[in-house]
């Protein structure tokens, strides 16, 4: 479990809730690169909410906006992707066993550059089409069961080295990553 505040939303307009918490992941990034927090806290923190913030987006986001926008089954399929391709390159932080080691700094550095390309690309093929797209109402719904989802994860410690390796495997064993060698 995490000791820094995520935020804890119950309700509130979807797209404004996965804005928020998009900010969340480049503040920690920022933390996690100042050698001089505690990285470790930072790390367990920045798990949490990649994985549950995932979950909660292609449990319950994706498939409603691509119903009632101009989401793609390809927009949606490639978020998948860009979460999968995330949770790697979180896994690859999470096994250092040092945070003041080159190994951890060049790990940092693909988990933010995976993270921040895939930021920009949902808010801009995903969360622009929502905005305009779906009702206030639809974005709110979404928003209550986004966020309880979310909360719900964080609760049950979804960012766990043990949790985030079985998404990665998954992800492996669904074609969403190239298959193990």
């Amino acid at each position: 479990m995490t000791t820094i505040d995520l935020g804890r939303p119950e309700s509130g307009d979807v797209v404004e809730l996965i804005l928020d918490d998009h900010r969340r992941f480049e503040d920690l990034l920022r933390t996690l690169r100042d050698d001089s927090s505690d990285r470790d806290a930072v790390r367990a923190a920045f798990s949490a909410l990649h994985v549950a913030h995932a979950e909660a987006e292609e449990t319950y986001v994706y498939p409603v906006l691509r119903k009632k926008t101009s989401v793609t089954e390809h927009d949606e399929e490639h978020g998948e992707k860009e979460h999968a391709e995330g949770n790697e390159a979180l896994l690859a932080l999470l096994e250092c066993a040092s945070t003041d080691t080159q190994k951890f700094d060049d790990a940092l550095e693909a988990l933010a550059e995976k993270v921040n390309h895939h930021l920009t690309e949902e808010e801009l093929t995903i969360l622009n089409p929502a905005r305009e797209e779906v009702s206030d109402q639809v974005k709110a719904d979404l928003g209550e069961k986004f966020a309880t989802a979310r909360n719900s994860q964080i609760d049950n410690d979804c960012g766990s080295i043990e949790n985030v390796r079985r998404i990665v495997e998954d992800a492996h064993a669904e074609g969403l990553l190239p298959a193990e060698e």
